[in-house]
């Protein structure tokens, strides 16, 4: 079970919140373009679990190695070079990570102790503001996987994941 979600967990996540950003906002047009008619609360779901939708994909993409990065030098390192720069790029991100993350809560913690809540659908902006928390989270676990994948690769001496390549 563990495996499974370790695997799909934000395959998941970004389908649901892709399904209901896409279903909102078909319900949304046709409501404008037939009805003469918009909701508040439609556009407000759609940014919203675009929001969802831009930081669990950029926990999946860790997961991936998929983020831009620029990685001529690494075709000429050995594999122990290439693992070395990994490990370092994942612990820089890491701790980017962990920065972010504290002053997301943060963020999080003031919009809970004023009670704010959305113009549109009257709901605590606490539900909104932890997609960043959540996203940051979800990176920090993918970043701890792959530094420990990476060094495991290290000490094996095998080459290091690179995830897949876009052009080759």
């Amino acid at each position: 079970m563990f495996q499974l979600l370790n695997k799909n967990i934000e395959r998941w996540a970004l389908l649901a919140f892709y399904l209901m950003l896409v279903v909102t906002m078909t319900i949304e047009v046709i409501r404008r373009e037939v009805f003469a008619y918009s909701s508040i609360w439609g556009e407000e779901i759609v940014r919203y679990c675009f929001i969802y939708l831009c930081w669990i994909g950029a926990a999946a993409a860790i997961r991936e190695r998929a983020h831009i990065r620029i990685d001529v030098i690494l075709n000429y390192l050995s594999p122990r070079g290439k693992a070395l720069i990994y490990i370092f790029g994942d612990l820089v991100t890491l701790a980017l990570a962990l920065l972010a993350l504290w002053l997301a809560l943060e963020t999080v913690q003031i919009s809970w102790k004023f009670g704010s809540v959305s113009h549109g659908l009257r709901v605590s902006m606490v539900w909104f503001l932890m997609a960043v928390p959540i996203g940051f989270s979800l990176m920090i676990f993918r970043l701890l996987q792959s530094l420990n994948r990476d060094l495991r690769d290290l000490r094996a001496g095998s080459p290091v994941y690179e995830g897949e390549r876009l052009f080759e």
